[in-house]
């Protein structure tokens, strides 16, 4: 049986992508924000997240057009929400969150030890109604021996979960898949 529910509810259901962590470098300091919002936009290695002025790092990212995508394992939940709680203006998040910065090879901001993954990417566009930044990743890192590889995903009502189970159907899609893939 259905019942009716809130609109603001719909993004429950559609949250689009893995909580991600967002490093920049102001040519100072590095800083990292919390974005839950992101998405592939195609097979081409560009991909979306939301951001904007209420965030610390929007500025660099805008400046320096240059910032590392880093996908946290679901272990590390109570630290990507205390992140994103806390602004870099105030609080040096490497230093308060116990975080280790690894130098990128491509871009001024650095990755984050420990993640699953992280991706060195450049801003192409921002799409300011929307906060909207589209970025074309440049380099991939992936972690080979992750102690927990399940990703994080926020639900949009403050509750989050985690990837569980895989399921394998490559075969059936090899047609439809990139390659490299």
């Amino acid at each position: 049986m259905y019942k009716d529910a809130a609109l603001e509810r719909a993004l429950i259901w559609i949250e689009p992508g893995p909580v991600v962590l967002v490093t920049t470098r102001d040519g100072l300091k590095n800083n990292v924000m919390t974005v839950s919002w992101t998405m592939a936009i195609d097979f081409n290695g560009h991909i979306a997240l939301t951001t904007g002025p209420w965030n610390h790092s929007f500025a660099a990212l805008l400046r320096t057009k240059q910032c590392v995508v880093c996908v946290p394992s679901a272990s590390l939940a109570q630290t990507v929400v205390g992140i994103g709680t806390v602004s870099g203006a105030q609080v040096d998040k490497f230093k308060h969150f116990g975080l280790t910065a690894i130098q990128a090879k491509y871009v001024c901001a650095p990755l984050i030890d420990g993640m699953l993954a992280c991706l060195e990417c450049c801003l192409e566009d921002f799409i300011e109604p929307y906060g909207f930044a589209i970025l074309k990743v440049l380099r991939v890192v992936e972690n080979d021996s992750p102690k927990d590889a399940r990703v994080l995903h926020a639900r949009g009502d403050g509750t989050f979960c985690a990837d569980g189970e895989r399921f394998d159907f490559r075969d059936l899609m090899a047609q439809k898949l990139p390659p490299g893939l």
